[in-house]
């Protein structure tokens, strides 16, 4: 919501915030991955997966850090309280030999789909705990919340004037994110990593 300074190319993504003290350097390491996860005729969702996993140069002031990442961009052409939805699961997995990320849409429209080294699988099962497609079988554990809550008291007190434009009834969707340690298996490796992943309740 403030000012910030961004580009991107192929092979990396450069993000400063001035006023935060932060700045990064986001670089592929993974092809990135596009799809159209709604549309109709009043607008669409582009999930646009830029970076399915990155490695990353972070500056948050004096600090330092490196590490593994991920980058996306979400492109959403109608309002969110006009989506058929009723309940949403997204999350992505990194760890030195593997990414995976997935979104899990249900409601009066349905679909459901991952996105394992910048191919696309079916998902077979998808939960809070770990998520099954037909190359890999990804566990998540040691979960530490990130975030819980109805976004009226959880995203929107930080973004007054957003709150000014948009329906009292968006205020109500609930949310729950998590970071958890994650285990990938497939059949010839098992790859430990970090996974951060969410369930969104629409209840407008």
């Amino acid at each position: 919501m403030g000012r910030y300074r961004l580009s991107s190319t192929d092979a990396q993504i450069l993000v400063e915030l001035p006023r935060l003290k932060i700045s990064g350097r986001w670089e592929t390491s993974t092809p990135p991955f596009q799809h159209t996860v709604y549309k109709d005729a009043s607008g669409s969702v582009l999930w646009n997966c830029l970076q399915p996993r990155s490695s990353v140069h972070l500056r948050l002031g004096d600090r330092e850090l490196t590490g593994l990442g991920y980058a996306e961009c979400l492109t959403v052409t109608l309002p969110p309280w006009q989506l058929p939805m009723r309940q949403l699961r997204w999350g992505r997995f990194v760890s030195p030999q593997d990414s995976l990320a997935w979104i899990d849409w249900q409601g009066p429209y349905s679909t459901s789909f991952a996105v394992h080294n910048g191919i696309r699988c079916e998902t077979l099962s998808v939960s809070d705990s770990g998520l099954t497609v037909r190359e890999a079988d990804l566990c998540m554990e040691e979960s530490f919340p990130l975030r819980s809550g109805r976004l009226g008291s959880t995203i929107l007190p930080g973004a007054p004037a957003l709150g000014k434009m948009l329906p009292r009834s968006l205020f109500n969707i609930e949310e729950q994110k998590w970071l958890s340690r994650g285990v990938l298996n497939t059949q010839d490796r098992a790859s430990t990593g970090w996974v951060i992943h969410e369930v969104v309740h629409w209840k407008i």
